[in-house]
């Protein structure tokens, strides 16, 4: 892609050798004659690189440098100016000007410094699109659903993200206590700053402590070297603690510290490391009733639960189940390069009775499943797997088929399969098995 070059200065004559001269490398180039249309090209135009006089009829172009950074933070910015001062230049690359030159010692300098600024520019605007794209994804207009709960619990959570309150995500595994925490961080002012995130569920008490504090070396066998911990990663943005109602006691305390007063200790360390991060915790558990037991230190709960959102199991929400099925098949239909699937209506009313468990989770895993088994275009209720059916309600109790149907699924599912033992079991033919199985339309464990 050919980059665009903008050059302000209100004298024509050397506006217009200037531009021919870097039109002949290639570039496109857009000229203006001061401040205020320079500002117009940079928001109408992809430029890469402005070249502006400092002497300027509407402005100082060291101060515009400000002024452009603020519109288009990757655009690069020089300064050519007739009278160069030493503290001239130093505002403009302060101000955040790619270089600074005098005019006059510009034509074997200008060509060069072009391509350094536009080779700059082009990564600063990949890095500027990715985190977009990265903010785009995570943000709240990416939580699903049209249901009270789901709206009430993102109405708190866009709330309390311009802030820096610690917040406590309470909800069932797989309700998205993750996706709300990312959506918190990404809508905060801390969107560019790392965003960690770390299960205390998955390490032991020693090795949980490392990872989130770090340690120096020699703390312990193994230790060769300093190690950041996961708290000095984060900083200056955001750290997620998912399950903390697994973490000890001990740990706890030491978590205290840093919800206080930013501070900690790394493993094998007598020195107090400083941090700027905003925790975010979320649990399964019920908190204060851990509390009241001992199983979790009540300050820390008190410091937790400043600001809780409740995140609504699926059974809670299940208006939302046709939307969130939707979306999961078009997912999973384009990443297996599938034609545009349909969702069976019987399929449908049986996800809508289903008790949900697993939550959103389980929902987005039988899709993905129903997707990869689909033989036509449309996903059918015979495609869900056994032990789907063995909680399933009776869907109509005078129905003697649909009673038969369900039994025999769940019997299925209890022998994982075995047609001979859930024939034995239900105290019919394995013929007469095999053949309600083909008229109920019976999927495969």
């Amino acid at each position: 892609m050919q980059s665009s070059i903008l050059i302000i200065d209100d004298e024509i004559k050397i506006r217009s050798l200037l531009a021919r001269i870097i039109e002949l490398e290639g570039f496109v180039v857009y000229q203006a004659e001061n401040a205020k249309e320079g500002l117009k090209i940079v928001n109408s135009e992809d430029i890469a690189v402005v070249i502006s006089d400092v002497k300027l009829p509407d402005a100082n172009g060291v101060e515009l440098v400000k002024q452009i950074k603020a519109l288009k933070s990757y655009i690069e910015i020089i300064n050519l100016t007739a009278y160069g001062t030493i503290a001239d230049g130093v505002l403009a690359i302060k101000n955040g000007a790619f270089d600074y030159l005098t005019k006059g010692d510009d034509n074997d300098k200008i060509i060069p410094l072009v391509y350094k600024a536009i080779a700059k520019a082009q990564l600063q605007q990949r890095v500027f699109e990715l985190e977009n794209k990265i903010a785009v994804k995570y943000s709240f207009k990416t939580i699903l659903g049209h249901s009270k709960p789901i709206k009430e619990a993102v109405a708190l959570a866009e709330k309390v993200a311009v802030t820096d309150t610690t917040v406590s995500l309470l909800g069932e595994t797989g309700t998205g206590k993750e996706v709300f925490a990312q959506a918190i961080h990404y809508e905060s002012p801390r969107k560019n700053k790392p965003f960690v995130a770390l299960n205390c569920s998955g390490f032991s008490p020693e090795l949980l402590e490392s990872e989130l504090f770090g340690y120096k070396a020699g703390a312990f066998t193994g230790a060769n070297k300093d190690k950041k911990g996961l708290l000095e990663e984060a900083n200056g943005g955001t750290l997620f603690l998912d399950e903390i109602g697994e973490m000890n006691l001990d740990l706890q305390a030491k978590l205290l510290r840093v919800l206080e007063n930013q501070s900690f200790i790394k493993v094998g360390s007598t020195t107090t490391s400083q941090v700027n991060v905003r925790i975010l915790a979320a649990t399964n558990r019920d908190l204060k009733a851990q509390a009241e037991a001992g199983h979790f230190r009540l300050d820390l709960y008190y410091r937790l639960s400043v600001f809780t959102i409740n995140l609504p199991a699926l059974r809670e929400r299940k208006a939302d189940i046709s939307l969130l099925a939707d979306f999961y098949l078009r997912e999973f239909a384009k990443k297996v390069n599938r034609p545009a699937l349909k969702i069976d209506e019987e399929l449908l009313a049986v996800l809508e009775k289903h008790s949900w468990k697993g939550n959103v989770r389980e929902l987005k895993n039988v899709i993905e499943r129903l997707v990869i088994l689909a033989d036509g275009d449309v996903l059918m209720a015979n495609q869900l797997p056994i032990e789907f059916f063995i909680d399933a309600p009776i869907t109509n109790a005078f129905d003697l088929q649909t009673i038969e149907k369900q039994h025999i699924q769940k019997v299925l599912a209890h022998t994982k399969g075995n047609k001979t033992e859930t024939a034995r079991l239900l105290n019919i033919g394995l013929t007469t098995l095999y053949r309600k199985i083909e008229e109920y339309q019976i999927g495969e464990v």
